[in-house]
């Protein structure tokens, strides 16, 4: 009978401490607040290392972890662990993505209701000796319109709370289907709608290149005169500039946040601001969440190490070892041809159509599947989408997903192929391997190329005229953008030709320069992915 040793590097709670110590087969050493060169001195001991968002595993304490098979994250994020350096090392990683929905919803709820009250301020007006109740006077919840932008697991929750408050809500969210919102008591309308018409506006979303300073000074000066502002969720989705231009001038009639572009925020402009509540992401910190998060991320390391099971695993699904190998390669361009679908084309996708061609189809595709799936949801739905929840968050959120196999020689002759359907439109995106490990795109809709889907890339879709090419490289070259490698496929359309050329950058390309290219009188749409 096999021994394990885990590894506890930040403080869990007793009821996760308690799951892995009574299993006979594992041994638990607690040793909180080791200094990354003590830890890599025994990290090579254990099998299973749990964490919360103090130990940073870098790449060089995980090639040093040459047992570690298990490492689990007791929250959500695992930006504090190198994801590719424990897959290629095979390391599992898992975190508990469902642990702190109630305690973040109910701090935005909190905060909702602060802000509203003037309550921070009123407070601290009293413990000063002053009773000047005037100065306070605040606004009900009952009646007013709740926008809320995400409706994801936590949005849901707010929006359960708010409904018994008496308000109505509006929600934002252009990755869930209508239906699946139907049965919540809220309406579903587009963005600009919910800025226009909510009296309070609060944001569930998770931190990506579209939804970054999503509330920015335009976003504001379509908003209702006197609007609230709460973000329990990243501190990127506020453009805090224009908040604070906001508040000062009135249109914000008051803001709550629980995050910040900067952590600590220092001495951050608006913290100056009587109308601005603050609190130290405190989304998560309550004595259950916590306790919570502990106990999930115990079982599921014990189910791992003692091969129950893997839940909630970020970095590859459950499938035996030789398997494994065999269908890496295919697994990275699945998720990958997922992500490029969400990021060329947007959200608001309700079906996919996934076919496998040639030799793979010899294996359980259900793996590339759910990797297609959650390459999909990702740019979407941030860290919260795992190997094992994608499936049903995309049910959840009302996408239908469906797979087929083929014998019939095509273009190429193994591949996988993603068809999207959105608003009557569908989008195709197919892949394939060269060599038998190197991912290729190999068609975006109707054009054949041959693209790497890799890093940080370009995707330019233009008419085909003398010097766009140049232009391009003109463009990113006077911007100290360096093309690695192109790619550009033709087609044509009547009596014009149009081409999409696909560009992998060694730097990212900035949001200006992007701009400028799309500005270029042949280029019908350019597009930034990261991959």
């Amino acid at each position: 009978m096999a021994n394990y040793k885990v590894l506890i590097s930040d403080p869990l709670g007793d009821g996760g401490l308690a799951i892995l110590k009574r299993e006979s087969q594992i041994t638990v050493d607690v040793r909180t607040g080791l200094k990354p060169e003590e830890l890599k001195k025994v990290i090579g001991d254990y099998d299973a290392i749990v964490v919360r968002s103090g130990t940073h595993l870098t790449k060089d304490l995980i090639q040093a972890a040459k047992r570690l098979r298990v490492i689990g994250r007791a929250g959500v994020g695992v930006d504090n662990v190198d994801l590719d350096s424990a897959t290629k090392q095979g390391i599992i990683v898992m975190n508990t993505p469902e642990g702190n929905t109630i305690s973040t919803c109910e701090h935005t709820m909190s905060l909702l209701m602060a802000m509203a009250r003037n309550i921070p301020q009123a407070c601290g007006h009293v413990k000063s000796g002053e009773w000047k109740r005037s100065k306070f006077t605040g606004t009900e919840l009952n009646g007013k319109v709740l926008g809320i932008i995400g409706f994801g697991r936590i949005g849901r929750e707010v929006a359960v709370r708010a409904n018994a408050f008496g308000m109505r809500v509006l929600t934002h969210d252009p990755f869930i289907s209508k239906e699946a919102t139907q049965p919540l008591g809220v309406e579903f309308v587009d963005f600009e709608t919910l800025l226009k018409a909510a009296d309070f506006i609060t944001l569930h979303v998770p931190m990506t290149e579209t939804t970054k300073n999503m509330l920015d000074q335009k976003a504001f000066k379509l908003m209702k005169q006197g609007v609230y502002i709460v973000n329990c969720a990243r501190g990127g989705l506020v453009d805090e500039r224009a908040l604070q231009e906001a508040v000062k001038s009135g249109k914000v009639r008051g803001a709550a946040l629980d995050v910040f572009e900067q952590e600590p925020p220092g001495k951050n402009p608006l913290l100056e601001l009587d109308q601005v509540v603050a609190t130290p992401h405190l989304g998560a910190a309550t004595q259950e969440a916590q306790e919570n998060v502990g106990i999930a991320v115990a079982h599921q390391v014990v189910d791992a190490l003692l091969e129950r099971g893997i839940r909630n695993a970020v970095n590859l699904p459950s499938v035996d070892f030789e398997t494994m190998k065999k269908l890496k390669p295919w697994l990275i361009l699945a998720e990958r041809i997922g992500s490029m679908q969400a990021q060329l084309f947007g959200g608001g996708f309700r079906k996919v159509s996934i076919r496998y061609g040639g030799e793979i189809t010899n294996f359980n595709v259900a793996p590339l599947t759910i990797a297609v799936v959650k390459g999909l949801l990702t740019p979407i739905c941030g860290e919260t989408v795992n190997f094992v929840n994608a499936p049903a968050i995309a049910k959840e959120r009302g996408i239908t997903v469906n797979e087929s196999k083929t014998t019939q020689v095509e273009d190429f002759t193994t591949f996988i192929s993603v068809e999207v359907t959105m608003d009557h439109q569908e989008n195709l995106i197919m892949g394939t391997l060269f060599g038998n490990q190197d991912p290729r795109i190999v068609r975006i809709n109707e054009f054949f190329l041959d693209a790497i889907p890799k890093g940080d890339m370009l995707v330019i879709h233009n008419e085909d005229q003398p010097g766009v090419v140049g232009m391009v490289g003109t463009i990113l070259g006077k911007n100290k953008v360096n093309i690695a490698e192109m790619t550009l496929g033709r087609v044509v359309k009547g009596t014009k030709t149009f081409a999409i050329t696909a560009i992998n950058t060694d730097q990212p390309v900035p949001p200006e320069v992007l701009k400028e290219l799309k500005a270029f009188g042949p280029i019908i749409d350019a597009k930034v992915i990261k991959l």
